[in-house]
């Protein structure tokens, strides 16, 4: 029996990850039955389960992945760029992590032992964003009226507010409208242009 390399088990298993994500996207957590995760894998339980002790373990190790893609997208251009990408995934790409992001939410409020679980995801990403915060701040591109814990506390409350608004289904409209608005008021304002005598 030929040996599978670290590569292709690394493969199979972010394919897992990745038709699970379409999976739970569609069904949410509950609705993403065994089957339905056999179905959309291609895969046996027994091949899914090879890799993740269980539904739990695969939902959680999907919800990690995301969790660091977010927090790389935080360090490297701001929360609000991952706000603006949840946005884009509202318009039904299984593919996106708004689906992950709206099931982790739902946990959090209804699961304790998930809630302790995700708090040190949630420490990673606020760290992110305070880290972020403080370069925009030493670059001066950042407003200095407000302390960067607040800003960063502003930050995450428009993002649960944006997930909360999507999870109830409501019209994304003029969000990344919005969206601009959050990130104009982080930002030191430039000074008033004087016209020359």
């Amino acid at each position: 029996m030929p040996r599978v390399s670290t590569d292709q088990l690394a493969a199979r298993r972010q394919q897992i990850l990745d038709s699970a994500r379409s999976c739970f996207a569609r069904y949410g957590y509950e609705g993403a039955t065994v089957r339905r995760l056999e179905q959309t894998t291609g895969l046996s339980r027994g091949a899914i389960f090879h890799y993740f002790r269980d539904k739990e373990a695969l939902f959680l190790a999907l919800a990690e992945q995301d969790a660091r893609r977010m927090a790389e997208i935080v360090a490297d251009q701001g929360l609000v760029q991952v706000m603006r990408e949840l946005l884009a995934g509202e318009d039904g790409d299984d593919r996106s992590w708004l689906g992950t992001r709206l099931e982790v939410s739902r946990r959090l409020r209804t699961d304790p032992e998930f809630r302790q679980r995700w708090r040190a995801h949630s420490a990673a990403l606020t760290a992110a964003t305070r880290d972020r915060l403080e370069r925009q701040a030493a670059a001066g591109a950042l407003r200095d009226d407000v302390p960067v814990p607040v800003l960063a506390q502003y930050l995450e409350l428009v993002l649960e507010g944006l997930v909360s608004h999507l999870a109830m289904g409501l019209p994304a409209g003029d969000l990344a409208g919005v969206l601009d608005v959050v990130e104009q008021t982080v930002r030191r304002s430039a000074p008033p242009h004087v016209m020359e005598p």
